[in-house]
């Protein structure tokens, strides 16, 4: 197993450090990608673009220029020395198209910043291709959460607020998804994002305790990665890395291919090391019951708890999840189930 991350006793970001802002994927327009470069600019960061950023495919016109082009900006900005986190500026479609042409031996060798801590990977959606990539072939901690060019940075009220905290304090011993109830402590602005956001709707489907390595994300983007090198060798993850938590959500698809994306997961083994299963959002999706109860029809015999409604995800106010850190789960008859990060040294 690889080791702890420092992040989980040391924040992973201060203001002044230098931050790249890449489209692995889909495009964007001048005017999201000016939004995006101001918030990050108004916490502090040095805020450097891909090279390509503004580019669009000549043919496919749901990428944001060519693989190469897109591939070239992921690199340039992981093994430039002067990165402190390479941050992604929306998802989309096409991520999964940069892996087989990454020397990930060069990565390696570039993946610790100036202070001897590793860069951060930050995104969602899509990007779930490169945070599968980033844990086979690198071992490090990434940061599933909402991305700076999408909506909800613009229509949000919480979410600056929530992906914020996750890069400027410390991961361990936090909880994960919407909180069971506001916060009466702390600042005046922590006091107002709290009141405003989203109380938990997580349930139990499958009551139990676990701890172990959250992993996961994206559905489809899962299913798609099954048999290729970040995922051919799942039924020996329990052997190589231990027990892990799971997460799962997606957005705007009908029921029977989730479904369909269900059956390529189980067949494919991917469920072999998982000690708990955790459900993210739907957006967009068949209605939750119908959703949880397909789940629960795949995975109920597995004798492992599973939760549901964490938020994770197309949520327009989705939390963030730290991937690659170990998790304990609580999911008790009867009581909301809690999910949280466990602090360095394996201490729940």
């Amino acid at each position: 197993m690889s080791k702890p991350s420092p992040y989980l006793d040391s924040a992973p970001l201060s203001p002044g450090d230098t931050v790249r802002l890449i489209a692995p994927s889909g495009p964007t327009d001048e005017e999201s990608l000016q939004r995006a470069i101001a918030q990050l600019e108004s916490w502090g960061f040095d805020v450097v673009p891909g090279a390509n950023v503004r580019s669009r495919h000549p043919r496919v016109k749901y990428l944001a220029g060519t693989d190469a082009e897109r591939r070239a900006d992921l690199v340039d900005a992981w093994c430039d020395p002067d990165t402190d986190a390479v941050i992604a500026l929306r998802g989309g479609f096409g991520a999964m198209r940069l892996l087989d042409g990454i020397d990930f031996d060069l990565m390696r060798r570039h993946m610790l910043r100036r202070d001897g801590r590793p860069k951060l990977l930050t995104g969602s959606s899509d990007i779930t291709a490169l945070h599968q990539a980033w844990e086979h072939h690198l071992g490090v901690a990434t940061l599933f959460c909402p991305m700076v060019g999408n909506d909800p940075f613009k229509n949000s009220t919480v979410v600056p607020d929530e992906v914020a905290s996750w890069l400027f304090h410390p991961w361990g011993g936090r909880e994960l998804g919407f909180p069971a109830e506001a916060s009466t402590e702390g600042t005046a602005a922590a006091e107002q994002t709290a009141a405003t956001r989203p109380l938990s709707r997580a349930q139990t489907l499958v009551p139990g305790s676990a701890r172990g390595r959250l992993g996961g994300g994206n559905l489809s983007l899962i299913a798609a990665g099954m048999g290729s090198p970040e995922l051919i060798d799942v039924r020996e993850r329990r052997e190589h890395r231990g027990p892990s938590i799971l997460m799962l959500e997606d957005v705007d698809e009908e029921l029977y291919r989730l479904d369909n994306l269900m059956v390529q997961l189980v067949r494919g083994g991917w469920f072999t090391s998982a000690d708990a299963v955790v459900l993210g959002s739907w957006e967009d999706c068949a209605p939750v019951h119908e959703v949880e109860a397909l789940m629960i029809d795949y995975l109920g015999g597995l004798g492992i708890p599973i939760v549901s409604e964490m938020g994770f995800g197309h949520d327009p106010d989705a939390p963030s999840a730290p991937l690659g850190v170990d998790v304990t789960l609580k999911a008790e008859p009867g009581e909301r189930p809690r999910l949280w990060v466990d602090h360095a040294g394996g201490q729940a």
